[in-house]
């Protein structure tokens, strides 16, 4: 495996978690992006379950952004059943994109709370048995809960706080680090 494609570990309640996820973030967008590509930022996931609407939650956050376009809100969710069509859209929309996925995932019980940042593309669907196509040049998670026996179940019933913490954290780490990339590149 190489350096760029290890995954991080992030824990929001570590004091300097922000600066951590945001360096990490910038790391890898410089070692991954042509200037030539267009940001976009994927959010997987719905929000009618309360453990997958982590990426509608970001994407809510991101929208406004003049730095990237937003593909995953609350209003237009990007999920298993739109997934294909969307990403049909983006590569029509955008000549050569550089997509960050993001999507809520179940890991280990003492990684509850924690985020994920990967040079590697996102598997949605994983944790519930569903097979989507990877998507994503860079990929984001956050582990809203554990894996269990019954993954579907545990999605289900997800505690709305962790979600609403992560979110935040993720859509923060990724307005700094795509804001500070443009703006630097832009003088260079």
């Amino acid at each position: 495996m190489r350096i760029s494609d290890r995954i991080s570990y992030f824990n929001p309640k570590d004091r300097e978690a922000g600066a951590l996820l945001q360096a990490d973030l910038i790391r890898r967008i410089q070692m991954q992006k042509k200037d030539s590509q267009q940001v976009v930022v994927l959010c997987v996931g719905t929000d009618r379950a309360t453990g997958d609407c982590l990426g509608p939650l970001v994407g809510h956050q991101l929208m406004t952004s003049s730095y990237y376009k937003v593909f995953g809100t609350l209003s237009q969710p990007v999920h298993a059943g739109n997934l294909t069509q969307t990403m049909t859209e983006i590569y029509r929309s955008f000549r050569e994109p550089f997509v960050i996925a993001i999507d809520a995932c179940l890991g280990s019980a003492d990684h509850v709370g924690y985020v994920t940042v990967s040079s590697m593309p996102l598997f949605p669907g994983q944790g519930v048995d569903k097979e989507l196509p990877p998507v994503g040049d860079i990929s984001i998670t956050g582990i809203v809960n554990f894996t269990s026996e019954a993954n579907f179940n545990t999605i289900q019933t997800t505690r709305l706080h962790t979600v609403m913490e992560l979110s935040s954290y993720i859509a923060c780490g990724v307005e700094d680090s795509v804001r500070y990339f443009a703006k630097h590149a832009a003088t260079t």
